[in-house]
């Protein structure tokens, strides 16, 4: 298993159009994607940046993951998602090695992708999401 791309970075906001106004206004971004992904409690913006995203996350639900976040931490970096051939085995290999995950399968994502997540503990404080196309 390798990471092939970087997929996105991932931006927790309180106010997805704002934020969207902000890299459209100062940087040129325009959204590629917008969904709402209710499995996930949120509302996500996708920026198209060469070949990779800048994914800017709102809460749609008040006890969301996002939303526990931005009460803990505040606006900003929340996760990477990396790219990967075949999400299933890239977190057999992150489970055989021992170490934590939130998904122990993986499961649909926005834009029709397979994906699952890395817990932070394991990965030096950073949530990782492996993102199959």
């Amino acid at each position: 298993m390798a990471l092939t791309e970087i997929d996105h970075i991932a931006i927790a906001v309180r106010d997805l159009d704002a934020a969207i106004a902000y890299y459209r206004d100062t940087f040129g971004c325009e959204v590629a994607h917008r969904e709402v992904v209710a499995s996930d409690g949120v509302e996500e913006a996708l920026l198209a940046v060469a070949d990779s995203y800048v994914q800017l996350l709102t809460p749609t639900w008040d006890d969301s993951p996002v939303a526990k976040f931005l009460e803990r931490k505040g606006e900003g970096l929340h996760h990477v998602g990396y790219r990967v051939d075949d999400c299933g085995a890239a977190l057999a290999q992150v489970k055989a090695q021992g170490h934590r995950v939130i998904d122990e399968a993986p499961r649909p994502g926005s834009r029709g992708t397979t994906v699952a997540f890395v817990h932070p503990k394991t990965a030096f404080g950073t949530l990782i999401e492996l993102v199959e196309e």
